[in-house]
């Protein structure tokens, strides 16, 4: 089993991961919000909520916000926001024990796409999603993203005999359109709609000195020995020349749809 598919692993990740990660996710989260009208009466439900780039942006709008995931420690990092309108819970996004038809607004901002079962989570955000609801999905297009992409890129440069990570199925399911929409309605949606959002990484050079603070969740940096991992510093530092951040286009596919 894909250590991304335990709780464990991310318990002890989610502190780097709010400091590295969720400053960047949050805008792909601004982005989906964007696409969706709540209002303070609006009931929301984020799925597999990480930190919370979602959920507390939502909260911030007014609206009433459940955050879920099977992180205790992600959902921990939710709750100290401290935000009186967000409620969080412990719970397996392929097992939801909440109401059907029960929120206005279900979002998952690159969460479902990392369960074992996907089509099962798509289905159960259906399901709890209120008839004439909207589903929000985020998943990043097949080569991922931020430093997990970059990394892809450059060891196929520098070591292309080797194999890479393998993204979850749910990535390479979902990464074009006509396969995400079809995907959706299985899940009991209607009229997706998707559109490409692309946001610069900005991959700090200086941050190079310790590279485990950027790549460390990474099994393209954790599988490589000594010497390869200078070698994919040393060529990062190339790409970035006399910049000191060196900019990594990511691009994710947001979809809503109808219940």
């Amino acid at each position: 089993m894909p250590e991304y598919e335990e709780p464990a692993h991310w318990d002890k990740a989610a502190e780097h991961y709010e400091k590295t990660a969720h400053p960047f996710t949050a805008r792909y989260a601004e982005a989906a919000l964007a696409r969706v009208a709540l209002t303070p009466a609006s009931q929301v439900l984020d799925v597999a909520a990480g930190t919370g780039a979602l959920a507390i942006a939502a909260a911030r709008t007014g609206a009433q916000v459940l955050a879920t995931d099977f992180s205790p420690a992600m959902v921990a990092r939710i709750a100290a926001a401290g935000l009186p309108n967000i409620e969080t819970r412990v719970m397996d996004g392929q097992a939801l024990a909440l109401a059907a038809g029960s929120f206005d607004a279900v979002f998952s901002i690159f969460g479902v796409i990392m369960f074992p079962d996907w089509r099962r989570g798509l289905a159960k955000m259906a399901r709890v999603t209120r008839p004439g609801g909207q589903g929000v999905v985020a998943t990043w297009r097949e080569g991922g993203a931020a430093t997990f992409l970059l990394l892809g890129q450059v060891r196929r440069k520098l070591f292309p005999e080797r194999a890479g990570m393998t993204m979850p199925a749910a990535v390479q399911a979902l990464s074009e359109p006509e396969d995400f929409a079809r995907e959706l309605i299985a899940a009991g949606y209607r009229d997706p709609q998707i559109e490409p959002v692309t946001f610069d990484f900005a991959l700090d050079i200086a941050a190079l000195d310790k590279p485990d603070t950027l790549f460390g969740m990474s099994p393209d940096w954790t599988s490589l020995d000594d010497a390869g991992k200078a070698a994919v510093v040393a060529e990062v530092r190339r790409m970035a020349g006399d910049r000191p951040a060196l900019p990594v286009p990511s691009t994710a596919l947001i979809a809503v749809a109808r219940r």
